[in-house]
């Protein structure tokens, strides 16, 4: 961590909680514990940052910038895939002033996607992914966030899109701190296409992206697409750790 990136003074006073990561969420090989403090200490005054900043916004401000950014993904999604009919599109039910995307799933659906959206089963093992439509009996899950009923179709995402509470221009997200999504696609086989979907704000000049950290295919705010994975045109990312 060097120059403007270094960590804030604010965030200096808590305790270093990395031995309480979740397993895999580990400092890279070599990392002292003193680094691997810091970055720990960096991301969490970050994501206190970012959702502060987020949950600030009022309410038109939300909703013009969830429409923008619903109207950017359809636009990329029919650019990179195409006629998308009978795919699988994995979204999220927002919270903590996440865009609303409820409005574009719906539609999505109605024009022959299949919609799901993830959830915890398990606590810290991966997501799992359950079938919605706008029909949808939806019920309290981890976190009380809602989500599908167990009777609801278990299924495996062709596309997934993943909350971002920060993200960089290499393609790297920075999540609530818990892992699940690294985890889950760490372990689907084969990957889907995961697009980021957050606000431009929240753009960092890096997240000090660590060995669990999983790029993201692309990025895409309420400005548009800002960063992809595609290795024509996608930048460089910087060492991991």
């Amino acid at each position: 961590m060097a120059g403007n990136d270094r960590p804030r003074g604010h965030y200096a006073s808590p305790p270093c909680r990395v031995h309480e990561a979740a397993p895999g969420h580990l400092a890279p090989p070599g990392a002292t514990p003193k680094q691997a403090c810091d970055v720990a200490r960096w991301r969490r005054a970050e994501r206190m940052r970012l959702r502060a900043e987020r949950q600030a916004l009022n309410t038109a401000t939300r909703k013009k910038a969830g429409a923008a950014l619903a109207g950017h993904l359809r636009g990329f999604l029919a650019a990179r895939f195409g006629d998308m009919r009978g795919r699988l599109l994995s979204a999220f039910w927002p919270i903590k002033g996440e865009p609303d995307l409820r409005l574009l799933m719906a539609d999505l659906h109605q024009e022959g996607l299949r919609i799901a959206l993830p959830l915890v089963d398990v606590t810290h093992a991966p997501l799992i992914f359950r079938r919605w439509t706008p029909e949808t009996r939806m019920v309290r899950g981890h976190w009380n966030i809602p989500v599908p009923p167990p009777e609801a179709e278990l299924v495996t995402p062709d596309v997934t899109l993943a909350p971002l509470v920060g993200w960089d221009r290499f393609g790297f997200r920075l999540g609530y701190g818990g892992g699940y999504f690294d985890r889950t696609l760490a372990q689907l086989s084969p990957r889907p296409f995961v697009i980021g979907v957050g606000l431009q704000t929240a753009a960092l000049a890096t997240i000090h992206p660590q060995p669990h950290d999983i790029r993201m295919d692309a990025i895409v705010t309420e400005e548009g697409l800002q960063a992809t994975h595609d290795p024509e045109q996608a930048e460089q990312p910087p060492p991991r750790g």
